[in-house]
């Protein structure tokens, strides 16, 4: 039987090695599906990669937030909460970075980018020294060391930060 090279194999059950044949063919389904699914919703994990025209800075720690306050008398600091399991937060990033003018603003602010889940003291910090309520995705505009701009969900709208600053 002929197949064309882009489908699987049809299995082939030997006495010895059945078994990962098997395991072969089911690795290949599952790369398929991941592929067809990643195209669509894109892949999760580090936003800091070459996929993003912003230049993130992973906030990874709380001393950070010190580093943000005193950066954000000198120029804008921007905060990027993002849950890395949730497809609301994945499409308002993806929507974010697609929209925002790096030529504009990337020399006159500093974007961080928070991955909640591996960091949610970090998230429960920023919410209390900026009083503002947790939400996911999120996105904080500091200056002065306080936020003055605090939006989430399909109010996330890099147009509308361009005009805060």
């Amino acid at each position: 039987m002929k197949y064309s090279s882009n489908l699987i194999p049809p299995l082939k059950l030997r006495h010895f090695g059945w078994k990962q044949e098997v395991y072969e063919r089911q690795n290949v389904l599952k790369s398929d599906k991941m592929s067809v699914f990643n195209s669509i919703f894109g892949k999760s994990g580090n936003q800091n990669s070459s996929e993003s025209k912003i230049n993130w800075i992973p906030l990874t720690d709380l001393g950070q937030l010190n580093e943000i306050i005193t950066l954000s008398n000198k120029k804008p600091v921007v905060i990027f909460k993002h849950s890395t399991r949730c497809i609301v937060s994945r499409t308002a990033l993806k929507q974010f970075e697609n929209e925002y003018d790096v030529e504009t603003l990337q020399c006159n602010v500093s974007t961080y980018y928070l991955d909640l889940l591996e960091h949610r003291d970090i998230s429960n910090e920023i919410a209390s020294r900026f009083g503002v309520y947790h939400q996911s995705p999120q996105l904080l505009l500091i200056k002065q060391g306080k936020s003055v701009y605090n939006v989430s969900h399909s109010d996330i709208d890099a147009a509308e930060l361009k005009g805060k600053l």
